[in-house]
């Protein structure tokens, strides 16, 4: 896609829908280049992990290692703090407003 496309976010984020779709609020959620994946066991997530992974090479895209965190309990995204227990907003987003 041409550098400086302004829909390129959106056909990115179509993308990354359509190739994850079968998968998507079963194990995985796509928020245009973060991909999250949730599972109930360390052996559950190892083959959602081979899954994810499998289809970003299926489809020519690849994850950056060094910009990827795994088995991980807790977690920050778009603003939450995501862990097995319960979803909270991220203090950090918050505090600004408090002050």
């Amino acid at each position: 896609m041409p550098f400086g496309l302004t829909n390129a976010p959106t056909m990115f984020m179509d993308l990354m829908n359509q190739i994850f779709r079968p998968y998507l609020d079963k194990f995985v959620v796509v928020f245009i280049d973060d991909i999250l994946m949730y599972s109930s066991s360390q052996y559950e997530h190892k083959q959602h992990l081979r899954i994810v992974l499998e289809t970003l090479r299926g489809n020519e895209l690849y994850a950056k290692m060094s910009k990827c965190e795994f088995w991980l309990n807790t977690v920050v995204l778009l603003g939450h703090v995501i862990s097995k227990k319960d979803i909270y907003i991220d203090p950090r987003e918050v505090e600004p407003m408090l002050k």
